[in-house]
């Protein structure tokens, strides 16, 4: 609800709590236990960043937040803003575009794959440093290359490709091992079977749609994430891209008066427990940064112990609701919970914390100036937009009458990397073929040259052999002509010496 071009959030008895448009750059934290209302305070700041004009990108983990698109039920909460003497409350719908990275309940969200950080693309595949070293040598040999990395289908051809060079490969970039390209192709089948690769592909999401305003009411981005939840490393790794993304795109601002964008990531715990370093280095980046952008982000999980300290100290606007403090880990989540508010006198925090009724939560936000609030319990305004789940049914509906819907409907499968190296495959078997052929063909004419000689030299011999053996028969001839001469020399000289 916007009252003096701020946000109400409820009330603490008598006094109104607000959020200061011009503070939500310095991020907040909403959190609290299963069923006490996290999901309504992220309504009711959804919708009243929508009325003054602020588009929001919502993650939703649970299916409920469809309701958006339609008003609420005043008979409802009519006795809730009775009790808050809340007056001349309405209920209305807000424009919302609907996304799924699963092409099922909202339309596509693609990136083109090279364009994904390596390191981020590292994590969703869950690799080891060597392992993510070897993807970092299939990005820059397809860039060498010359070859677009559009869709899963052309990561996987490239790393086949490396794979059967992996000794040219190697030799020009650094070792490539069979056994990392062997987990690195086992993970990427892994992640194929969990449709992890829908994420990859053309048309791209074009960032400026995040960001439209539709009769002055900021339009609601709702990404459906019941299935993306089930595979949590997929999960974080995808709104991290978003939010990595969003964070890119955009020039320094400095201070502004209201946030371009809000940023609303449910069950943010998901992200820091499988975050490695290189994506913890990315986050803490990101959540410095993000603030000179424009961009606000609110982070919703359980409890502020499941935020790492440097994150938590950024999240200036904090809203918490129940916590349990049953078990000693809980008792000391509530007790940390406690801390990280400014103290009120009226009231000890942390016994409050674990005793609020569902819709109360522990409020302390910045004031225009950006000073803290001491801590307020504050009861949550109900929110104007239906609490009712819409059906699949309506939600392919709303999408199918959404005026982005043609957009990115249809995939485009441009010519890439895959077709490049099929290609590159076929000239290089025709090369291998004309090669063999020629060895072929140079084999039998060294064959057809070995055997002219063959019989050249057979010839000769033959022909020596002939020549010798006339010679001999001469000789013997010539042998026996002397020695028949002689007898009969003899027999003359015999026959005239006996008369």
């Amino acid at each position: 609800m916007i009252k003096d071009n701020r946000i109400l959030l409820g009330k603490a008895e008598e006094k109104e709590i607000y959020l200061e448009p011009s503070r939500l750059t310095q991020h907040g934290l909403i959190c609290g236990a299963s069923g006490t209302g996290k999901t309504v305070t992220l309504k009711v700041i959804a919708e009243s960043l929508a009325e003054l004009g602020i588009p929001t990108v919502i993650a939703d983990v649970k299916g409920d937040l469809s309701g958006m698109v339609k008003p609420g039920d005043l008979s409802s909460i009519q006795g809730r803003l009775n009790k808050m003497e809340i007056s001349d409350y309405t209920v209305n719908g807000y424009p919302v575009h609907f996304f799924d990275v699963n092409r099922k309940l909202g339309m596509p969200v693609r990136t083109v794959l090279e364009e994904m950080d390596p390191g981020l693309l590292g994590a969703l595949l869950e690799l080891t440093d060597a392992q993510q070293g070897v993807l970092q040598i299939v990005f820059r040999a397809a860039d060498d290359m010359d070859l677009d990395l559009i869709d899963f289908a052309d990561l996987e051809a490239m790393v086949s490709y490396v794979h059967e060079h992996s000794k040219q490969i190697s030799a020009k970039y650094g070792n490539v091992s069979s056994q990392s390209i062997g987990t690195l192709q086992r993970r990427m089948l892994q992640l194929k079977a969990e449709h992890g690769d829908l994420l990859f592909g053309m048309p791209a999401l074009d960032l400026n749609d995040l960001y439209e305003v539709k009769d002055g009411v900021g339009v609601m981005n709702i990404l459906e994430c019941r299935e993306l939840y089930a595979h949590p490393m997929q999960y974080a790794c995808v709104l991290l891209w978003l939010l990595n993304e969003i964070y890119v795109s955009q020039k320094e601002t400095g201070a502004v008066e209201k946030p371009k964008l809000v940023f609303f990531f449910d069950e943010a715990h998901l992200l820091f427990e499988k975050a490695g370093p290189a994506m913890q280095e990315i986050i803490t980046r990101i959540m410095r940064l993000i603030r000179s952008k424009g961009i606000g982000v609110f982070f919703i999980t359980q409890s502020p112990a499941d935020i790492p300290d440097e994150i938590l100290g950024q999240l200036q606007n904090r809203i918490e609701h129940s916590l349990r403090a049953y078990t000693p880990a809980e008792i000391k989540a509530v007790k940390q919970a406690a801390q990280s508010f400014r103290a009120n006198p009226a009231f000890k925090t942390e016994d409050r914390i674990a005793n609020m009724a569902t819709g109360t939560a522990l409020v302390s936000t910045l004031d225009a100036e950006g000073t803290p609030g001491m801590v307020e319990e504050t009861k949550i305004l109900p929110p104007h937009s239906s609490m009712i789940t819409l059906s699949d049914e309506e939600i392919v509906k709303q999408m199918q009458s959404d005026h982005l819907y043609d957009r990115y409907a249809e995939d485009e499968d441009p010519e890439s990397a895959m077709e490049d190296i099929i290609r590159l495959n076929e000239e290089t078997e025709k090369a291998a073929e004309k090669e063999k052929e020629q060895a072929r063909q140079d084999k039998l004419k060294e064959a057809e040259e070995k055997e002219k000689i063959r019989q050249e030299a057979k010839r000769r011999a033959d022909q020596k052999n002939t020549y010798s053996r006339l010679a001999r028969k001469v000789q013997r001839r010539a042998e026996t002509e002397l020695v028949n001469a002689g007898v009969r020399s003899a027999r003359k000289f015999l026959k005239n010496l006996l008369g």
